[in-house]
């Protein structure tokens, strides 16, 4: 039975010392549906994404992908923390796409690819190979497969990071400010690809500042402002019409 939502955020809270980075965080992601997370420096936005991937463990709260809880068991109703083999085997299953492309860069574009595939999912080497030259010819690199990062521009390297991405067949993949990294005359292009992977039934979060591209591309968008969703809704409503004040004055210093 397939369960209802691919990404289950409940009551989750992070804090740093004293600093509560998340309070209280609810959202939900249902399989196929592209969701966009907005809102400014120091909300949380990035937290967020790293405590769905248990890169960061929780203070309080549950992740759920595809039904299963991530980073703990439950038991006798506490949670207790799962093993480092067995949360990196979760984490294979989940795509993360970092601001800062992190490729290993004595590693050729095609060994970036499909390192993870190979190590974590223990997946045949030919079939990976195979599906990793397919997806860097999806996402426009194939004939970069032998080239090391150092020779691809800001742009290029991305596209490698979303590849390797995909590469683990994913219930979900997490973008945090894919483009900020970029040279502005390199940012389209790294769009146009997720543009294109907004199509492909995978569930997507994205945190953005690009406020037209989340209006293009999402189904839902989210405001994160200090810690707590503030509001979300479809773009039309968040984005034109928001409710709540904070929204409004943070649309007004970024259009």
């Amino acid at each position: 039975m397939t369960a209802p939502f691919a990404v289950e955020v409940r009551g989750v809270r992070k804090s740093y010392g004293a600093q509560e980075v998340l309070r209280g965080v609810d959202l939900t992601v249902r399989s196929g549906e592209v969701v966009t997370v907005i809102g400014p420096s120091g909300s949380g936005k990035s937290t967020l994404l790293r405590v769905v991937n248990h890169l960061e463990s929780l203070d309080a709260g549950t992740v759920h992908i595809d039904g299963e809880l991530i980073g703990y068991r439950l038991r006798r109703n506490t949670l207790h923390a799962l093993p480092d083999r067995e949360v990196r085997r979760q984490r294979s299953r989940i795509g993360f796409v970092f601001q800062q492309f992190n490729l290993f860069p004595h590693l050729t574009v095609l060994d970036n690819v499909t390192l993870a595939p190979l190590a974590a999912q223990r997946r045949d080497r030919k079939e990976v190979e195979a599906e990793a030259r397919v997806l860097l010819d999806r996402v426009g690199i194939g004939e970069l497969a032998d080239a090391y990062p150092r020779r691809l521009s800001g742009g290029q390297q991305q596209r490698v990071a979303i590849a390797r991405a995909l590469a683990l067949r994913p219930r979900v993949i997490l973008f945090d400010e894919p483009t900020s990294a970029l040279d502005p005359e390199l940012v389209g292009e790294v769009l146009d690809v997720i543009r294109d992977l907004a199509h492909g039934g995978t569930a997507l979060v994205i945190v953005t500042h690009e406020i037209g591209f989340a209006r293009e591309i999402a189904d839902t968008v989210v405001f994160l402002d200090a810690g707590a969703i503030v509001e979300q809704g479809a773009p039309e409503a968040v984005l034109d019409h928001p409710r709540h004040p904070r929204t409004r004055a943070f649309l007004s210093r970024v259009r």
